[in-house]
């Protein structure tokens, strides 16, 4: 079995949805990082949003203070978006799941399926 790793945040119920998803599937978590208390730095923000394809990937649109700086009337280039996700962890998609060198962002079903099937089973 591969090592998981799982950037989130504990009280987050999107979070808890996925790690529970996993536990019903006999997968299992090995390491847990709290990215409110431990947050993460600029080098590690490039990193992962390497591992999604781009900041797009890792870059969440649904965070309070993205409508609150009104970034939803106009275009946020890749750069500002590694900016804002390095100095604000509520800008990161979340929970992000990371096996190996391969990252998924958010958490739905079907995605985390297919995830899986590509990068922990085989």
């Amino acid at each position: 079995m591969k090592d998981i790793k799982m950037y989130w945040l504990p009280h987050c119920s999107t979070c808890q949805k996925a790690v529970k998803w996993l536990d019903r599937r006999g997968i299992k978590v090995t390491e847990f990082r709290d990215i409110q208390e431990d947050p993460l730095s600029r080098a590690e923000v490039e990193q992962l949003a390497k591992m999604l394809g781009g900041p797009e990937g890792l870059f969440s649109r649904r965070a309070v203070k993205y409508r609150e700086m009104k970034l939803n009337e106009r275009e946020v280039l890749p750069e500002e978006m590694l900016e804002l996700m390095a100095s604000e962890y509520t800008f990161l998609k979340r929970p992000i799941m990371v096996i190996g060198n391969k990252a998924e962002a958010g958490f739905f079903e079907k995605f985390y399926k297919t995830f899986l099937e590509e990068n922990y089973y085989n």
